[in-house]
């Protein structure tokens, strides 16, 4: 059985990932040291909030480099909303040094209609990738942000997987190796959004 550690810092719908993952048939283990990811094949970061907090407390459990050893090692890996967002270098909201692990900035929503971003919005993939298959080119997911990740780099866009429009467009997932990430929640995105986390089990079962 496949085994998905989802991380505890306090920033995160456990209840909803716990429960989509076992449907799929996975074994899950919440994380909240880093001796609970062992054995696991697959790591799950969610969040909601403010990167700063978010990182303190990863910190003080103990989860910086463990996570980021996790990533080096190209281990299946998902981050969601702001879990996503850690994935980068920092962010504006709150001026927090993040994860590093991918070149960019975390930035507000610049140019849109409302913030913050609520509610279902499609989600237009730039190339085809496992994370979503099976779901319809252009789905709706459910979003619940002011900010996100904006790629820096000379080949900055070659980490986007796709892209929403809310005013002018926005990374909306990320992918890079066996990385990925999305903005969105997909624990509350109906039935595209638990086959985008059985899709991730999958995945995680076969680099195993």
């Amino acid at each position: 059985m496949t085994r998905i550690a989802v991380v505890d810092y306090g920033a995160g719908n456990l209840v909803s990932i716990d429960q989509a993952l076992r449907a799929a048939g996975s074994d899950v283990v919440i994380a909240r040291a880093a001796p609970d990811l062992d054995g696991a094949d697959g790591l799950i970061v969610p969040g909601v909030g403010a990167a700063r907090p978010a990182m303190d407390r990863l910190r003080r459990r103990g989860l910086v480099e463990p996570i980021r050893r996790w990533i080096a090692a190209d281990r299946p890996f998902l981050g969601i909303c702001l879990g996503m967002q850690l994935l980068f270098e920092g962010s504006d909201e709150d001026g927090a040094r993040t994860l590093g692990v991918l070149p960019g900035r975390t930035v507000l929503l610049v140019g849109a209609p409302r913030l913050p971003h609520i509610g279902w919005n499609a989600v237009r993939r730039r190339r085809p990738h496992p994370l979503f298959a099976g779901v319809a080119p252009d789905a709706p997911f459910y979003f619940v942000h002011s900010y996100a990740p904006h790629p820096a780099g000379p080949n900055a866009m070659d980490v986007a997987l796709a892209v929403t429009d809310h005013g002018p467009d926005f990374v909306s997932a990320v992918a890079r190796g066996r990385l990925a990430g999305v903005q969105f929640h997909p624990e509350r995105s109906g039935r595209d959004g638990l086959r985008l986390l059985a899709n991730f089990a999958t995945l995680a079962g076969k680099a195993a």
